[in-house]
């Protein structure tokens, strides 16, 4: 266990993802019937997209997707993996899902880590890890003219993003950031797998809405009875003003 090195672990979760989801990119392109420069572009969208906007938007110098060769590499091998073979099978699938559920945690965790060491805030630290974890799938679906996948009718995605990195900002807080990163991982993966193998969705609008119901009248009033019921379907009643006590009328 001296020998345990966390970084190293990190690392291979996070180029494993980088290659899962430039399969994924692929297989999109290949539904769309592309050509090979449309298998790359999607692979290196969907599976670079997210740190390269995560770099961005700290204005932390150039984007590590561009000084590390091996995200280059890894996008570029998951794009040709695509375009060679057709991945039907159940395992397959499967593997890819588990993948890229691990990818999903790591991205989240080291985005908020990152905002953080920069001096953010735990609020936008959160959302820029949010938004490394699904940026490129994001940007891939909006290339293609597709509505993200992650803004409804799929299951938990991006709620797993957002769990991971709340529990990495508060764990390095508390200077645990390997904790943090680990944590982040297993809470992700087996979050959206679980979704995944459960069906488990947020609510939409039509399936939790309140509703004002009419306050039910009371029956058998001579009150009521006497009523007009087409003065009573116009809106705010009107006064009524009987006789003066006292007055009589001149003949």
């Amino acid at each position: 266990m001296e020998n345990f090195d966390p970084g190293a672990v990190f690392n291979f979760v996070d180029l494993a993802g980088v290659l899962a989801n430039g399969v994924l990119g692929g297989a999109v392109a290949r539904q769309l019937r592309m050509d090979p420069v449309g298998f790359l572009v999607l692979a290196l969208t969907s599976a670079l997209g997210g740190g390269v906007l995560r770099d961005t938007l700290l204005q932390a110098g150039t984007p590590v997707a561009l000084t590390n060769p091996a995200y280059l590499m890894a996008a570029i091998a998951g794009a040709l993996i695509a375009y060679l073979i057709e991945l039907k099978g159940k395992w397959a699938n499967r593997f890819l899902i588990i993948i890229d559920a691990l990818a999903l945690g790591c991205w989240a965790a080291t985005g908020t880590s990152k905002a953080l060491t920069v001096g953010l805030e735990w609020l936008p630290a959160i959302l820029i890890g949010v938004a490394t974890a699904v940026g490129g799938g994001m940007i891939r679906d909006i290339v293609v003219g597709r509505v993200p996948a992650i803004f409804g009718g799929n299951t938990l995605y991006a709620t797993g993003a957002l769990v991971a990195a709340v529990e990495m900002a508060i764990l390095y807080r508390m200077g645990m950031p390997n904790v943090g990163m680990g944590a982040a991982i297993v809470t992700a993966a087996v979050l959206c797998t679980v979704a995944r193998r459960r069906g488990w969705r947020l609510p939409g609008p039509g399936e939790w809405s309140v509703r004002m119901t009419r306050r039910p009248r009371a029956s058998g009033s001579s009150a009521a009875g006497r009523r007009n019921p087409k003065r009573e379907q116009q809106g705010w009643p009107r006064p009524r003003f009987g006789r003066f006590p006292g007055l009589r009328r001149k003949t």
